[in-house]
């Protein structure tokens, strides 16, 4: 929902609405339906509305609190924004809108910006305190909704989308080689760099606060993802009847809207399972599924299509169901469009995702997404147990960055970028910021396998799903559609954090027992394994036929393998 956009000049110089609008325009593609600024004195605000809740005026932003101390640009959507509002009546706040906007102004009108703290969903705000001359940007604990800023010391600007920020005359474009030596290490960026120089992405769950006295931008982080501190005496089948009750729960919370919800629905569990709640609260949900061509795809790939699986659940589900079929043709059109988008490479090819939008965007302006169970829940535990025999955290460094290291080894970077490039990056510092990613959480331990496990758990939800997230966000805003994802609602994932990893992986006993016995021999454990999400499988055998929760994992990728040295390989040489 929506795209902001700001200029705050801290020393006192007044911000032109030309330049507001000149940014703003570059997220038009982020909401179609109307466009809204604030410019006093030395703050701009710009806004870009895709309207989902109260779709009359009343919604329009940037939107001031009735006090007149708050105003606020925001992208998102907030899930407990009734119980707030409520919450806000009995302390005398009135209302005039059925928005989620207007909640948050009066929110921060009682509560200042802790209030931000309170809020269950996705969200990028910025918000301007009149009184106090101070300007708040704020992301949501998971960072469903992306926020980026640039500050020069003078001059903070920021935005949901890099292509505004960098529209600022003083703004002078130039790549960030840290942030390159990362993605070419990781296929991603784990730190919150960009490949655009000097422009950051504010980390999820953090407020920061500038006014005309800062020096630098502070991050405030407020929560943080905690897999340390599960509940080894917690039964299976209270997990599982838990698990089941906090997903229905949040798949309903995740429908308010007043324009048309639909889902997407792959061949998986997940997608299926939101599919299974969602289709019960409304009548003929609509349903989207990405294919592909497979005439030229070979081995493995040749199982990527999972079109058949959908339809099954479909006609399950009684839905209306639409699919996009894809062939190789399809990547020389869209990837022009992918990457002016997405504008920060992250987790590969990811073209399907702006296809299968495109599509939904026809039919829906919301859509659910499975996003997020495997990371609550392990469903890659392929990658779990290539650490599950290291014995202290310096091997379990070792062992697990040479797994996420995905592009190019350090020894063969001096063959890949220049020299020029070369002597100036730090050819260590992605496996500096990969150790970060732990230590900077103290409350992680090293000790056991569940620990490596749960770990690791924390790593891809503070790394890999971001990645994800940001995919998801620019290609589907690309289209004029809002993404949710029901397993990132923040009660649903405070239990799946207490769950023991005995419950999500089935074959953790097993896999102790043999490395107990081999330990002096440090064997490493590289194995497939299809036994992830046990307590989620269970909890979803209500929801969906047999054949799906018995259906071996597999990822949302199209066969680019087969489709590279077919028909685009002449193109791939072009580039």
């Amino acid at each position: 929902m929506c795209g902001l956009v700001g200029v705050f000049d801290l020393k006192g110089n007044s911000v032109y609405s030309s330049l507001i609008k000149t940014m703003t325009k570059q997220i038009a593609h982020r909401g179609p339906d109307s466009e809204g600024y604030y410019v006093k004195d030395n703050i701009g605000l710009g806004h870009r509305r895709l309207a989902i809740l109260d779709t009359s005026d009343k919604g329009t932003q940037p939107m001031s609190s009735k006090d007149g101390v708050w105003t606020i640009v925001f992208n998102g959507c907030i899930y407990n924004f009734s119980e707030l509002k409520k919450e806000l009546k009995t302390k005398g706040h009135t209302f005039i809108s059925q928005t989620d906007t207007e909640v948050i102004c009066e929110g921060l009108a009682e509560y200042g910006e802790v209030f931000f703290e309170k809020l269950n969903g996705m969200f990028a705000i910025a918000a301007w305190n009149e009184s106090t001359q101070e300007l708040f940007l704020s992301r949501d604990r998971f960072g469903v909704k992306p926020l980026y800023y640039w500050f020069n010391g003078n001059i903070l600007c920021f935005s949901s989308e890099i292509k505004a920020i960098i529209k600022h005359p003083d703004y002078k474009i130039d790549v960030d080689l840290d942030a390159l030596n990362e993605y070419f290490t990781f296929q991603n960026v784990f730190s919150f760099n960009t490949l655009f120089n000097g422009i950051t992405m504010l980390p999820p769950a953090n407020t920061v606060k500038i006014d005309r006295s800062s020096t630098y931008v502070k991050h405030n982080s407020w929560w943080d993802f905690d897999f340390s501190n599960t509940d080894e005496n917690m039964s299976f089948e209270f997990a599982e009847s838990e698990t089941k009750r906090l997903f229905k729960q949040a798949v309903n919370r995740q429908m308010i809207a007043d324009v048309p919800v639909g889902s997407y629905l792959s061949g998986g569990m997940d997608s299926g399972s939101i599919t299974a709640v969602a289709s019960k609260k409304v009548n003929r949900l609509s349903t989207f599924t990405c294919g592909f061509d497979m005439s030229e795809a070979t081995g493995r790939e040749a199982n990527f299509d999972e079109r058949k699986d959908a339809e099954l659940m479909a006609n399950h589900f009684k839905t209306e169901h639409f699919e996009q079929v894809m062939n190789a043709g399809d990547l020389k059109w869209s990837l022009p469009r992918v990457v002016y988008h997405l504008e920060d490479l992250r987790v590969g090819m990811s073209y399907p995702n702006y296809y299968i939008s495109r599509l939904a965007s026809k039919f829906v302006k919301v859509c659910l997404q499975g996003t997020g169970g495997d990371e609550l829940y392990g469903g890659y535990p392929w990658r779990y147990y290539r650490i599950f025999d290291s014995l202290n955290q310096r091997e379990f460094f070792d062992q697990y960055y040479g797994f996420w290291q995905r592009l190019v080894p350090s020894q063969d970077k001096k063959q890949l970028f220049t020299k020029k490039v070369f002597s100036k990056i730090n050819i260590d510092a992605p496996k500096d910021t990969f150790e970060r990613v732990f230590t900077f959480n103290k409350r992680l331990k090293f000790d056991n396998p569940e620990d490596h496990i749960n770990n690791s758990l924390y790593f891809e939800i503070k790394t890999f799903l971001p990645g994800l997230l940001l995919v998801g966000d620019k290609l589907s805003m690309a289209n004029g559609l809002e993404e949710r994802f029901p397993f990132l609602d923040n009660d649903l994932v405070d239990f799946a954090m207490k769950v023991p990893v005995k419950h999500k992986l089935g074959n953790l006993k097993k896999e102790i027992e043999k490395i107990d016995e081999n330990i002096g021999k440090k064997k490493a454990v590289y194995r497939q394994f299809d036994d992830g999400k046990n307590v989620l499988r269970k909890a979803m055998e209500d929801f969906i036929p047999k054949k799906i929760i018995e259906r071996k994992k597999q990822g949302f990728s199209a066969p680019d393998e087969s489709w590279y040295r077919g028909e685009n390989a002449e193109y791939v040489k072009e580039l």
